[in-house]
């Protein structure tokens, strides 16, 4: 069984990525985010037509997660227990969708950015993390994978220049800290044995070629369950998907299951 996960930054800019991507990596599960698209505005034929059943959860043109799968998608839940809303009025945002796909609960996760250290959003960019660390705990006994944006790079490595980000979310020690309570909790960074640093990063910015320069961060992440970390064999991340006219500025993340 083969699982991946792509924050695409817009699936109906790059749908006919996204069907060549599962098709070229033959992909039983895909989990995808920031699809800004509206649930009623998905462009759903062409995965459909290739055996693909597609759960997607979208309000508006910002953030949006989805689950593809060729395996069954079953039992999916839209959103996690004591996720916190955001905006003025609080709101659910289109951030955490999970299903059971071929016997494996897979959760599409698009943690929120945080902005700025002193911003709100960096608050409730915690908060979130600490209502998903809780509704996660249950999940160990289970073969879970938390996949997707994580916007958090846990390790020095997994930026290009520590210095570069010194006034910057993404590498807080309470963000970090935030990102390793999992691995405490039990869950395995599954692809990181695969693919050591450093320099190996999962996202470059558009900005001053940044991906030409292989000035990244790697904050695109697969955490397994026990279970499911004992069942991976190999894991990648496809570099080549950044290159090129019209690419996410992130990478896809592919895991292999025996």
């Amino acid at each position: 069984m083969r699982i991946a996960t792509w924050n695409v930054n817009s699936v109906r800019s790059r749908i006919s990525r996204v069907e060549a991507l599962v098709e070229r990596h033959d992909i039983d599960v895909l989990a995808l985010q920031e699809t800004k698209a509206r649930d009623d505005q998905w462009p759903l034929m062409g995965l459909q037509a290739m055996g693909y059943d597609v759960a997607t959860l979208g309000f508006n043109q910002w953030n949006g997660v989805a689950l593809v799968s060729r395996v069954g998608l079953e039992d999916v839940q839209r959103g996690f227990s004591g996720m916190p809303q955001w905006g003025e009025p609080l709101a659910d945002e289109a951030r955490a969708i999970g299903a059971t796909c071929g016997g494996v609960r897979v959760w599409s996760l698009y943690v929120p950015n945080g902005r700025k250290i002193d911003d709100p959003h960096y608050v409730y960019k915690l908060d979130w993390l600490a209502r998903l660390r809780d509704a996660a705990k249950p999940w160990l006994d289970a073969d879970t994978a938390l996949v997707g944006d994580w916007n958090i790079a846990p390790l020095d490595e997994d930026v290009f220049d520590m210095a570069a980000y010194a006034k910057d979310t993404h590498v807080t020690p309470p963000e970090r800290a935030a990102f390793k309570a999992f691995l405490d909790d039990g869950y395995v960074d599954v692809v990181r044995p695969h693919t050591p640093g450093p320099g190996v990063f999962t996202y470059w910015d558009y900005y001053r070629q940044r991906f030409e320069r292989n000035r990244g961060m790697r904050i695109d992440f697969v955490l397994g369950s026990p279970s499911l970390a004992g069942r991976v064999t190999t894991a990648f991340i496809d570099r080549d998907e950044r290159a090129g006219q019209g690419a996410s500025d992130h990478a896809p993340v592919v895991v292999d299951l025996d």
